[in-house]
């Protein structure tokens, strides 16, 4: 290792203190997946990145690195100062890397040092990364899950969000993958990001809870949107007495109104997921509901999706093991909430299968 490298792990310390992680590659690279918090400083457009591979393949290796150096040169510049911007509001060096610690990371490493930026290339790269991440799900070395489950709309996520208020450790996974986990999850909601991504993020929450301490996480299925918890993080999520979550049907309907504010603007989302639950509920309820969706009947469409479509789908996933607490009386529900899982604390941590 010389003076401008640095490892994995060394740069993981350096970005928890405030180092600013920056990702060299590609724009389709970086939107694939990145180290959560990099910045994009792409030496190559996508367009560009593709032309180089195909000299180095189709005529050598001198070739493309000589287009390369055309490329990059005019750019470096604003490069720089692109990074020497963001770079001013960090602490520590810049730590640069790109898919294997290969040339694009040395070259912008060299760049900043060379303009006076403390900056150190990261040894093997995003590559490295993944590996640290697949490696970590495969080990299920983070702490005890407690986990909220209940039906539909009785406002599991927003009570995670009042206890992480009050410095309770939470996972929000739905919030992690930009999803609400439901038929109608993604209306509303920016782009989900890819399997890649959501692995990382999760990993960022999960890698702070040691194997002695806890964390409160949603019950989810094993996929959310179009990603997917890794396997042993869905298994960790079974094994312990589920905090059972009710509410009376008039509350669910209302919490559900407010997580969609303002309906009318996914009302061709609406139509789009009603007509895919045909098959399941038959053509006269999905007509039913397209018909209180046409007059803005917001609440009786919400009570008739829960009713047929959503409590018996999930019904049959009441746990046995259980502590019921009714959240009709969020307050009193919430001093409830703690003292179950004061309680749960208490008991020895179960095994995951």
């Amino acid at each position: 290792m010389n003076e401008l490298t640095i490892t994995l792990a060394q740069a993981l310390l350096q970005r928890d203190k405030g180092a600013l992680l920056v990702d060299a590659r590609s724009p389709a690279e970086f939107a694939e997946a990145t180290i959560p918090g990099a910045l994009n400083v792409p030496i190559f457009a996508d367009d560009e990145r593709a032309e180089i591979g195909t000299l180095y393949k189709q005529v050598g290796k001198d070739e493309a690195r000589r287009r390369a150096v055309e490329l990059v040169a005019p750019k470096i510049p604003r490069l720089l100062e692109e990074v020497r911007t963001v770079w001013a509001g960090h602490t520590g060096p810049v730590i640069v890397f790109c898919w294997r610690g290969g040339m694009r990371s040395k070259a912008l490493t060299s760049f900043l040092d060379l303009a006076g930026i403390p900056a150190r290339q990261l040894l093997g790269g995003h590559k490295a990364f993944r590996r640290l991440v697949l490696d970590f799900f495969d080990s299920g070395k983070w702490g005890r899950m407690l986990v909220l489950r209940g039906l539909t709309g009785v406002g599991k996520t927003r009570i995670l969000q009042r206890l992480e208020e009050e410095n309770y450790p939470v996972i929000d996974l739905e919030a992690l993958a930009n999803h609400r986990g439901s038929t109608f999850g993604n209306l509303g909601l920016p782009p989900q990001p890819g399997q890649k991504m959501f692995e990382a993020l999760v990993w960022d929450v999960l890698r702070k809870i040691g194997l002695d301490d806890y964390i409160l996480a949603e019950g989810e299925s094993r996929h959310i949107g179009r990603v997917a918890l890794p396997a042993r993080l869905y298994q960790a999520l079974q094994p312990e007495p589920s905090l059972w979550v009710t509410a009376s049907l008039e509350r669910r309907a209302d919490i559900i109104l407010d997580d969609y504010p303002d309906p009318d603007r996914f009302r061709e989302g609406f139509v789009r997921q009603l007509n895919a639950l045909r098959d399941r509920l038959g053509g006269e309820s999905v007509g039913q509901m397209l018909g209180l969706l046409e007059q803005g009947a917001w609440r009786e469409l919400v009570t008739e999706l829960m009713v047929r479509y959503y409590d018996p789908l999930y019904r049959h996933t009441l746990p046995a093991n259980r502590i019921e607490i009714n959240f009709d009386d969020e307050e009193g529900a919430l001093v409830e909430l703690k003292t179950a899982i004061a309680e749960l604390l208490t008991t020895p941590k179960r095994p995951v299968p």
